[in-house]
């Protein structure tokens, strides 16, 4: 990369339930923020939290040296990618934070190198609770000095940061803590609706399984949980075992379950299987 200085014009594409706390966060770190949503109805939180806003995707990458992208599914990547090639700055950097396949950022960061853009992905974990107290966990993936670059940044939102290794590795890692995440998940409703079921109080129960080896972040969060995005987040580890050759026979019946319950808020007096 030509400089090594601090950025401080920064752009993010997607402000949603996780875009929107990191653009406040950011601008109130005194970075100046940019931002672009598909629906022009965001603009105006957008603007309250002190950021700009971009009529489209080209205008605010002409403005940035640095784009977080927040977009949904690996599709959507792809075609913003497409639209953005041409018109990117030479050393922008393009920080994926969507939850997409590694193969997806992989080819977009092979993509990206012929224009001189540096494409990683720096996924996100702890949830929207996370996002808006400033303390998610960033897995950041790609060459140490676009990481180094790039730290300052997510450092305004959050509260670790593990360098993976190559662009892809992120990925993994958000695959990982999704597929750990769901698991608890689906077990702790299965033990509650069982329970409850036998006669046993399940609030009481939960607060003393927080106490036991049965300790976990969703059944810390219960009730406030949502299904969302599982079944996609599992079709995602599904892939990945299937390319690695190894099998993975819980992941494949926690997609199920996912599918099953998704309907669900875990509400600790909504149990049922």
């Amino acid at each position: 990369m030509k400089t090594a200085s601090a950025l401080k014009t920064v752009g993010v594409i997607g402000a949603g339930r996780m875009g929107q706390p990191i653009i406040g966060h950011m601008a109130r770190r005194g970075l100046t923020v940019l931002a672009h949503d598909i629906d022009p109805a965001k603009r105006g939180a957008v603007e309250k939290l002190r950021a700009g806003w971009a009529e489209t995707p080209a205008v605010l990458a002409a403005q940035c040296e640095a784009i977080l992208i927040c977009v949904g599914y690996d599709r959507e990547l792809r075609e913003l990618m497409g639209d953005l090639l041409g018109v990117l700055p030479r050393e922008t950097i393009v920080a994926v934070l969507s939850t997409v396949h590694p193969r997806t950022v992989r080819e977009l960061a092979a993509a990206a190198k012929p224009y001189g853009v540096h494409l990683v992905d720096t996924t996100v974990a702890r949830g929207g609770r996370a996002a808006d107290a400033g303390t998610l966990l960033a897995f950041m993936a790609g060459d140490e000095d676009v990481v180094e670059r790039l730290t300052p940044v997510f450092s305004c939102f959050s509260a670790d940061i593990v360098h993976t290794g190559g662009v892809g590795t992120a990925q993994v890692a958000k695959a990982a803590n999704n597929l750990v995440m769901w698991a608890c998940l689906i077990a702790n409703h299965e033990a509650l609706a069982l329970s409850k079921r036998c006669g046993v109080d399940v609030d009481r129960l939960r607060q003393a399984l927080l106490k036991s080896s049965a300790d976990n972040y969703a059944l810390r969060h219960w009730g406030e949980n949502t299904m969302a995005w599982a079944e996609d987040d599992m079709e995602i580890v599904q892939q990945m075992a299937h390319e690695a050759g190894i099998s993975l026979p819980q992941a494949g019946l926690n997609r199920e379950l996912c599918r099953t319950l998704k309907p669900k808020r875990f509400k600790l007096d909504e149990y049922g299987v």
